[in-house]
Parts: C-alpha cells; structure tokens; sequence
C-alpha cells in the first residue's frame, strides 16, 4: 500500500530532556490549493522548536505537510493550524512556524507564528 497523507503527527520521548537544544526541520517541499482561486500554492515551511517532553517524528510530520495539498488555505491559517497541532502533539518550551510561500500576483509572503509556553 502506497504512502497516504495523514493529520496524524507522531512523537517520541526527548532523548535528552534535561539538556535545552533547539531542533529546525525545512520542508521545502510544501504545497497547497488557494482558497480563492484553487490554483496551487507552493512554499518552505520551517519548524524551529526547543523539545519538551517529546519530538516529531520526521515521517509523520512529512505525511502530516503532506494533507495540506489537497486543502485550501491562506498562508496565515496554515502556519497557525501547522504550529498548533505541533504545540499540542510535543508540548515544547518554544516553536515557531514560519512559512515562506512563492510567489503569488507578483508577492512573496512570509508568515511566522509563535509559540513559548508560560514558565
């Protein structure tokens, strides 16, 4: 059976929770659908992310950028959407999402959302 798309991200315990490191994946490979037009939408999605209690495993969250082909988004819903569910799958210190989106109607766009959990 091929590889499907798939919401689900899965995580496995930091091997060093003690330790505060910082973990970047680059997904340069993220596409979806514009909600206003349908046309395709092709972008960078850059997870930067201080592990807490766990980490993304690299072929869930792959699968998990994956779902978003078929969808329609706006840059700003799905760098939030993206940075929630990491958020609540990990539960890290920090996580920023920043999307990095080719251009459209002549316009590069950049989004970047935040995250810090309360000490």
């Amino acid at each position: 059976m091929p590889t499907q798309p798939n919401k689900t991200l899965a995580t496995f315990p930091n091997p060093h929770p003690a330790n505060r490191y910082t973990i970047t994946h680059v997904c340069p490979e993220y596409t979806a659908l514009c909600p206003v037009t349908g046309q395709p939408d092709f972008g960078t999605i850059r997870i930067t992310y201080v592990p807490g209690p766990r980490c993304v495993e690299l072929k869930s969250l792959k699968l998990y950028l994956w779902s978003f082909r078929d969808e329609g988004h706006f840059f700003e819903d799905v760098t939030n959407l993206i940075l929630n569910d990491l958020v609540a799958a990990m539960d890290p210190v920090r996580c920023e999402v920043a999307g990095e989106f080719n251009v459209r109607g002549g316009i590069t766009t950049t989004v970047t959302a935040t995250y810090e959990r309360a000490s």
